[in-house]
């Protein structure tokens, strides 16, 4: 029941964008005929909780407030018409009337005045039925090829009847419907209710609120639309969840950074752009994928796409410790020398389909060559666990550890001159040979040499005598 949640203040403004043209997802640009309008439908809350307080003032006036300034601004505004519906204004609780909504105001041009007249004689008396009243608006639209359809709820709390104001959104979206909600709260913090409807934005004064709706509003307003898709091998937009940044081709200043997203239907999700600039599209994947030139149809959809088939690479060590801290390798492309990315060990990262060189920066240095990394799919790198050496020092000193290899020594360890007495290393398994001469000698034949092999998952102590 609703009075389970007037105790809480809060404020909502939901923003649904839907859009009655169909968007093929296979086209790059769909040019509109004739110029786009834009309807909006307020849908306002006339519940009998709109009379608890949110500041100084009754939440049904500052909501009546802040709508009618709004309206006020859109009057003149072209290829835009606006239409008023209220719920929860008809019927007292108890009883609770589930179907209390109404259309006060149709859709028509220059109708603000309308509107505001009508806000003024909304009285709050029941009940919160919020999907009942996105059913009823969703019939509010008069037919009509070039329009984009904007529903703005505003509403002081979640759903206080049977209905699902989810179930109902993806409904709407089935039908060719497209729901594109912001939910802006104030009071306690309902982001699980309207997760499955839109995106929560917190406000905690008027002001905070005053600003969202204006966002609202500025982007309902938008009509230059893009979708990113991020296609796999097959030339599917399935690629998903990588940063991707919008710069101006020119000035090179960054314009629109996000995360890539599949919406509720798994298709790439609707962003807003401005039209007017030339882009260079950037999707940070390890390496990078850009995208020169991308020219925006204004007024229209448009689809920009670009080839991203990803797999995944996991570094392991083999033994019973399957990382060690701080353990790290460099990625590069196979035969090239720029670095990509350093990854650490016991992570799994994300790159492009394709063959790469692994350099681990362990005690020596190991290199694996020819890792390919494919489609949907997580390659394993594995080297061989280490073992510890426990080098054991009469003195401060001068000295190094070398690997034996069939012909020669490898340097991989110059000993500290300021430690005393101990060091203990982590070093891949193999043969070494450690010399060392103290600080105190001053000829040639007080080096000492000793000689050890170091074998996974092992300790291995090395005294110099």
């Amino acid at each position: 029941m609703k009075q389970s949640f007037f105790k809480y203040l809060m404020f909502f403004v939901i923003l649904v964008f839907m859009s009655l043209s169909s968007i093929s997802q296979n086209t790059i640009q769909i040019k509109a005929e004739k110029p786009l309008k834009t309807r909006l439908l307020f849908v306002f809350d006339g519940s009998q909780s709109m009379y608890g307080r949110w500041q100084r003032q009754q939440k049904i006036e500052v909501a009546r407030r802040l709508l009618t300034h709004f309206v006020d601004s859109l009057a003149n505004v072209e290829n835009l018409e606006m239409a008023l519906r209220v719920y929860g204004d008809q019927y007292g609780v108890p009883p609770q009337v589930c179907e209390d909504s109404r259309l006060l105001v149709p859709f028509s041009a220059q109708n603000a005045k309308k509107i505001t007249t009508a806000l003024k004689h909304i009285v709050p008396k029941g009940t919160t039925p919020i999907a009942y009243a996105l059913e009823q608006a969703a019939n509010d639209f008069p037919e009509c090829n070039y329009c984009r359809n904007v529903v703005i709820l505003i509403t002081d709390g979640i759903e206080a009847c049977d209905g699902d104001p989810c179930a109902v959104s993806l409904e709407l979206q089935k039908k060719g419907i497209m729901l594109k909600p912001f939910v802006i709260g104030i009071g306690k913090n309902f982001e699980q209710e309207f997760d499955c409807v839109g995106t929560y934005i917190e406000a905690n004064e008027e002001e905070d609120f005053s600003k969202a709706l204006k966002a609202v509003i500025t982007q309902a307003l938008n009509h230059t639309t893009a979708q990113v898709n991020l296609l796999n091998k097959q030339g599917n937009p399935k690629t998903t969840n990588l940063p991707v940044s919008f710069y101006d081709q020119f000035t090179n200043n960054l314009k629109y950074h996000f995360v890539h997203t599949l919406n509720g239907f798994d298709v790439p999700d609707t962003i807003f752009v401005e039209p007017r600039t030339t882009y260079k599209v950037v999707v940070s994947s390890i390496p990078p994928v850009t995208k020169d030139s991308v020219q925006i149809e204004k007024g229209t959809h448009n689809t920009i796409a670009l080839d991203v088939s990803v797999g995944k690479m996991n570094l392991e060590l083999l033994g019973r410790e399957k990382s060690i801290a701080g353990l790290q390798a460099i990625i590069r492309k196979q035969g090239e020398s720029k670095t990509l990315h350093v990854q650490y060990f016991g992570n799994i990262e994300t790159y492009l389909c394709g063959t790469y060189q692994v350099e681990v920066l362990s005690l020596p240095r190991m290199l694996v060559d020819s890792v390919q990394i494919s489609e949907n799919h997580i390659t394993t790198v594995q080297i061989p666990g280490p073992g510890i050496a426990v080098i054991k020092k009469p003195s401060l000193g001068y000295g190094a550890i070398h690997r034996e290899l069939e012909d020669e020594l490898e340097l991989i360890y110059n000993l500290r001159e300021n430690i005393n007495h101990v060091e203990s290393l982590y070093l891949l398994p193999g043969k070494y040979r450690v010399i060392f001469r103290s600080k105190f000698k001053n000829t040639t034949v007080s080096t000492r040499e000793v000689r050890f092999e170091v074998k996974t998952g092992e300790t291995v102590t090395v005294d110099i005598h």
